[in-house]
């Protein structure tokens, strides 16, 4: 079954070019990675906490 994502948005800090990946979440709350010059792309789908722990592992620089 195909899940629909909604709300998806970008960085504000994202370069003019394109290079830049969205998130949007779905109704059950898993959270939605894609591409944003390929919509129609797979999507990276990640529960909350794998999503919380990817974020902090972001932030740590690991």
């Amino acid at each position: 079954m195909t899940k629909h994502f909604h709300g998806w948005r970008k960085s504000r800090h994202s370069e003019p070019n394109g290079h830049c990946i969205e998130v949007g979440r779905a109704i059950h709350g898993t959270i939605g990675v894609r591409d944003t010059k390929l919509h129609h792309s797979p999507i990276l789908e990640f529960s909350p906490a794998e999503w919380a722990r990817l974020l902090e592992h972001i932030r740590r620089g690991t």
